[in-house]
């Protein structure tokens, strides 16, 4: 089976031409859409070829598309980064951070910035993102799940933010959340001992929304895509906005900004045209 491949379903316009060194398996039916890290033998291990494949769905969105699930196949969701980008040889046809430390400061955070792009999409205010999590989601993987706006998680769930332990920082957009999520005490603790944050702790800690059996899983996440298919859609996108700018206002900016976007909506939904 190849490594990656793109499906076109309910009107996506997506060509289909993906790289099958990608690992990336991508389907729309309707108003949702599915992404599935398709490297199981390897733990869906990442690599530059994923992060840009990411980036690439998310600026080929089809507009109907209100959800978006991004998943694992096979037992783990994400085991990280492949570990062959840390040798001199990396991933055939695509480096490694050898090759990428060789481009200058410049050419450095051009790469970091493109890898960011395949994460940062996930959190637009006219999409619902959900991360369905089993197995193991570490370093790159941690922070894929780390940047939908909602976690679903199957009992053998196990977050680790490895990238201190290994001499690098997380770069992938997760320490924001991360923080946002569970504090800054217990993110500095998380990222620097590097530990294991299992499923129970990570529903205390508010890392994760729902715990299931691992079989009940994509059940779950398809229940909360119907759920959250079931408002309306521009005050779906209106709310999420105002939710997304809350922490950054005061409480008499974030009135102004309710206001504004309430009165958006009753022009929209009462509102006489000419």
């Amino acid at each position: 089976m190849a490594e990656a491949q793109a499906r076109q379903r309910g009107g996506n316009t997506d060509d289909g031409s993906a790289s099958a060194q990608k690992g990336v398996r991508y389907e729309v039916d309707g108003e949702i859409a599915t992404i599935t890290l398709d490297r199981p033998e390897k733990r869906n291990a990442q690599t530059f070829a994923t992060w840009s494949e990411l980036a690439r769905i998310g600026e080929n969105l089809p507009e109907q598309v209100r959800v978006v699930v991004v998943k694992g196949e096979g037992p783990s969701f994400s085991a990280g980064i492949d570990l062959r980008t840390f040798t001199s040889e990396g991933v055939p046809g695509q480096g490694s951070f050898s090759s990428v430390a060789a481009d200058g400061d410049t050419g450095f955070e051009q790469r970091i910035r493109q890898a960011q792009a395949g994460f940062l999409w996930l959190r637009r205010p006219e999409i619902v993102s959900i991360a369905a999590v089993q197995g193991h989601a570490i370093g790159a993987g941690f922070q894929l799940a780390l940047a939908c706006d909602l976690r679903i998680v199957a009992e053998d769930v196990s977050f680790c933010m490895k990238e201190p332990a290994l001499g690098l920082v997380p770069d992938l957009t997760g320490t924001k959340p991360l923080v946002e999520l569970v504090g800054l005490a217990k993110a500095i603790d998380i990222c620097l001992t590097a530990r294991t944050v299992h499923a129970e702790e990570a529903m205390r800690i508010g890392l994760a929304e729902r715990v299931v059996a691992g079989g009940d899983l994509d059940q779950a996440v398809k229940d909360k895509a119907a759920q959250l298919l079931s408002t309306n859609r521009d005050a779906a996108v209106a709310t999420k906005r105002l939710l997304q700018g809350a922490q950054a206002r005061t409480l008499e900016e974030q009135s102004v900004a309710e206001g504004i976007e309430q009165a958006a909506r009753i022009k929209a939904l009462f509102g006489r045209s000419g």
